[in-house]
């Protein structure tokens, strides 16, 4: 759980501003998962929100765990994945979209990564757990027969 900052409280976006909105389509390679990092972090550094407090770090590092994994796991030959980033007054959502719906989560036996960690040995495989850690709430669902979307939402 993230514990907001002074300056990262819900005061920084008065409650009746309108929600903001960021999309970008960006190639399935490992640059086009680093550009959606530091997107993401201008992005909000933009919105009011500076890159040093902890909401914008648990967001850029959600946002490098779930571009890899689109790039990694995600990624069809010929086709991009997509992020986009969404500001209430209350919190900030970031969703990776990419283009292999067949690898869903839940996993078939009901688990996720993030509820069953790899053995100690294992080199990779605990990037969704950095995801459940940072995020108040995530998920994935599809999009579309062609698309699915992971997402995860930090509280300010």
């Amino acid at each position: 759980m993230i514990t907001p900052s002074p300056t990262t409280s819900p005061a920084l976006i008065p409650a009746s501003a309108p929600a903001h909105h960021f999309r970008i389509q960006l190639s399935s390679t490992r640059r086009g998962a680093r550009l959606a990092r530091l997107l993401v972090e201008q992005q909000l550094e933009e919105w009011g929100i500076p890159r040093t407090v902890p909401v914008t770090r648990a967001l850029v590092a959600i946002t490098a765990e779930l571009a890899a994994n689109a790039v990694t796991h995600g990624r069809t030959p010929g086709r991009d994945f997509e992020v986009r980033l969404s500001l209430t007054a209350t919190q900030v959502r970031v969703e990776v979209s990419d283009t292999r719906p067949d690898r869903l989560l839940p996993l078939p036996d009901g688990t996720t990564a993030a509820t069953s960690p790899p053995p100690d040995t294992a080199a990779n495989g605990r990037g969704l757990l950095l995801v459940d850690a940072f995020a108040t709430h995530w998920g994935c669902e599809p999009r579309n027969k062609f698309v699915k979307t992971v997402w995860a939402e930090v509280s300010l």
